[in-house]
């Protein structure tokens, strides 16, 4: 299975000089968020594949209009082709009521609330979020730092891969795409990054095609 990931930064090649075609040999693609809802829309009708989003933090627009024909998997545990995907998008809170940004206690008990279909499906495959786990690939900056929370549902699962965006790694140069912590390859998408995954076996309770596992609502702020 051939997965495009994309974030914070629309592809001139998949959007303003996109070729018939172009998108023909993605089976999934995922946006690690901030991009706009058009470029997803038009992802998701010229290509073949399912569009599946979490919310990155400049993703506002997203509450009136969202990306059209794809899917938020923000809060919620998928098995696509046998590969179970999480979604977690937002990042750490540096403006008060501003959507889609947590404390690091809202993202772990959104994690905490995603238990019981972690347990239900055997675990996760592949981690979609914005922002990128503390200490790994992140910035000292309130408004750059990661979660230390995703730190602990890496060790708890081990997932294969966790994908973000939100560190643009034109402002950091120096920051490698790639980084791994334990079993995980931490993979900074950076406008896109093509993964190869093999179809995988699936032996949840679920059929192994989009089939949601489970959702829930968003977090509210009064923890």
């Amino acid at each position: 299975m051939r997965v495009l990931a994309v974030a914070d930064e629309e592809c001139a090649a998949f959007w303003d000089k996109y070729q018939p075609g172009r998108l023909k040999e993605y089976d999934l693609i995922l946006s690690c968020g901030d991009l706009k809802a058009e470029y997803l829309s038009f992802l998701v009708t010229m290509g073949r594949a399912p569009v599946l989003y979490v919310h990155g933090n400049h993703d506002e627009g997203y509450a009136t209009r969202p990306p059209e024909g794809c899917d938020c998997i923000d809060d919620a545990l998928i098995v696509y082709r046998g590969v179970r995907i999480l979604g977690l998008g937002g990042c750490l809170r540096y403006r008060p009521d501003a959507p889609f940004q947590y404390t690091e206690q809202q993202m772990a008990r959104r994690i905490a609330r995603l238990r019981f279909a972690l347990w239900r499906a055997g675990g996760v495959d592949l981690v979609v979020t914005h922002a990128p786990p503390k200490g790994v690939g992140d910035e000292a900056d309130l408004p750059h730092r990661g979660f230390e929370c995703l730190l602990k549902l890496l060790d708890r699962y081990h997932p294969q891969y966790l994908l973000h965006g939100h560190i643009h790694l034109r402002g950091y140069p120096l920051h490698p795409r790639e980084r791994s912590y334990g079993e995980t390859k931490v993979i900074n998408v950076g406008e896109r990054t093509v993964l190869t995954l093999p179809d995988r076996p699936y032996d949840g309770k679920r059929p192994y095609d989009l089939r949601w596992v489970t959702r829930h609502r968003e977090p509210r702020d009064d923890f």
